[in-house]
């Protein structure tokens, strides 16, 4: 890994992990890592260039059929791939298509830029990670290989122990906060051999006192009204939440910060 790197430019590739969810702007769209990284980026480098391809939902068939052509012909400095994870959380999956895909998608990539960056998602601690965790760690272990394979950078997300912290997690306990965004940010920040801002940001979060019962059944009952009860319903009906849902930024463009 270089230090006190230089790109100029950043294309983002995946699923609501990139595209920003829960990370809430004001006027109700989502920043999320990828933003607050670009920002970092063209704060360092004049006239830098960013793309996000990412949608909401996507499955990793649907990142390789739609997304990682048009991220290969923008031609970035660097690439970043998240993919995978919504499969793993379906009842049926199947791994080693999963696998196949995710290795399609890192031949295609890598040879177009000139870092691709690979992650291992962030899990939060609980009785979803707890029944899923062969599957991500099966996934994790094809992203590992893929990156030694191919010359990609891996960011360990799934090992921080501040990003296991159900504080990191929004109510619908699938999406990242945005003090969980900002410490992703900060991990392929340090990745792609920039000086650390946070040095800490994997470190566990500062222990609080533990909500109450009544406080956890309540929480407990809104979360499956609001979220579980409507992703089993997209499930049953095989429908998506990004279905005719665009990237937010598809094209290659000068990134400008966005006004408060």
């Amino acid at each position: 890994m270089q230090t006190n790197a230089t790109y100029t430019s950043l294309v983002a590739i995946g699923d609501s992990f990139t595209e920003g969810m829960s990370d809430r702007l004001p006027d109700g769209s989502y920043r999320g890592w990828a933003d607050l990284l670009a920002a970092r980026m063209a704060a360092r480098t004049p006239g830098f260039r960013y793309a996000n391809l990412a949608v909401r939902g996507k499955l990793i068939g649907q990142i390789v059929a739609e997304q990682v052509d048009v991220a290969a012909a923008m031609q970035p400095d660097v690439i970043t791939l998240v993919g995978g994870l919504n499969d793993t959380l379906r009842p049926k999956c199947d791994m080693g298509r999963v696998r196949g895909l995710l290795e399609e998608a890192v031949e295609r990539l890598a040879p177009a830029c000139k870092q691709l960056v690979l992650m291992r998602s962030p899990g939060r601690q609980g009785p979803v990670l707890a029944r899923f965790r062969p599957r991500m760690e099966e996934l994790f272990a094809c992203v590992d290989d893929l990156a030694s394979r191919h010359g990609a950078l891996v960011v360990d997300l799934y090992g921080a122990p501040s990003l296991g912290d159900p504080r990191m997690w929004d109510v619908d306990r699938l999406h990242l906060t945005g003090e969980g965004h900002r410490r992703v940010a900060e991990a392929v920040w340090q990745t792609l051999g920039y000086d650390p801002e946070d040095a800490d940001w994997h470190a566990p979060v500062p222990p609080s006192p533990p909500p109450g019962w009544g406080a956890r059944r309540t929480a407990d009952a809104r979360f499956a009204r609001q979220y579980l009860l409507p992703w089993i319903g997209r499930r049953l009906t095989g429908r998506s939440s990004g279905d005719g849902r665009p990237a937010k930024r598809p094209d290659l463009l000068p990134y400008e910060t966005p006004e408060a």
